[in-house]
């Protein structure tokens, strides 16, 4: 009886242990491992900005001749709240890096793309980073970074990001129609806070995903899982992981969705 006793009391302790484990503090490889994995991966949303709502639209326009089990959409949390008699969407979120990597899902529209554009404006509504871009034929999930020589972000400032799409579509690949579609959403730069980045700098890759997502820096996080999936394609921790996050913000029906490598800028300014 005393044997089982203690081996009770062990495991509980081993519980305990694992539950309250924070990854990036300084135990064991395995147990933080073993943590990281042991419950899903989810967004945890910080407050909306006090001043200057973020106003946008994640998913593009509805009602076009060819109805799209997935629209264009754009990777990034919404809150939709009432405003007046309507609604509005809130589509905003941080990032700690001074050019961040933005995130869409381009549908197969049976489309002849003739123009795909990002833009990124500050709230003045000046263009910081113009570029017309090129995108591969199969449909995906794909990403463009800010490049280097665009204008960095400013700690605490919001910048407010378009993505915008026309071409040809047609139903039944015959007598094709024009079409316009874009989402629209803002970024703010935080700088984060010296706790968080001494756990950051001795995170595993995947526990560095799970700090950013926990803190709410969804920029960093998708990006940083993204690229852990680009790498290693197979892995089911991964594919778990990215399953989690986009469920947690209402985007599971993206999860599935491929990653796809891009994209090539034409021109920018």
């Amino acid at each position: 009886m005393q044997k089982i006793k203690s081996a009770y009391a062990i495991t509980l302790a081993l519980i305990s242990f694992n539950s309250y484990a924070i990854p990036g503090l300084a135990k064991p490889t395995a147990v933080v491992s073993n943590v990281a994995n042991s419950a899903q991966l989810r967004f945890t949303a910080p407050p909306l900005p006090p001043t200057g709502t973020p106003i946008g639209r994640r998913r593009g326009a509805a009602g076009r001749k060819c109805a799209l089990a997935q629209p264009l959409t754009a990777l990034v949390p919404a809150t939709e709240q009432s405003l007046g008699e309507g609604k509005v969407n809130y589509v905003w979120g941080k990032t700690s890096a001074e050019y961040p990597t933005f995130w869409f899902y381009v549908p197969d529209t049976h489309t002849s793309l003739k123009s795909v554009e990002f833009v990124l404006q500050d709230e003045q509504d000046n263009d910081l980073y113009r570029t017309r871009v090129s995108l591969p034929k199969a449909p995906g999930v794909v990403s463009l970074r800010l490049p280097s020589t665009a204008t960095p972000l400013k700690i605490n400032q919001k910048y407010h990001w378009f993505f915008k799409i026309a071409g040809e579509v047609s139903c039944d690949r015959q007598n094709p129609s024009l079409f316009k579609d874009s989402v629209e959403g803002w970024v703010q730069r935080v700088k984060p806070d010296p706790t968080f980045i001494s756990q950051l700098e001795v995170a595993t890759p995947q526990q560095r995903v799970a700090l950013y997502a926990r803190n709410g820096f969804w920029y960093d996080a998708l990006t940083a899982l993204a690229e852990l999936r680009l790498m290693q394609p197979g892995d089911a921790n991964f594919k778990a992981d990215w399953n989690g996050l986009l469920q947690s913000i209402g985007l599971s029906n993206i999860a599935a969705q491929p990653i796809v490598r891009c994209c090539t800028p034409e021109n920018s300014n």
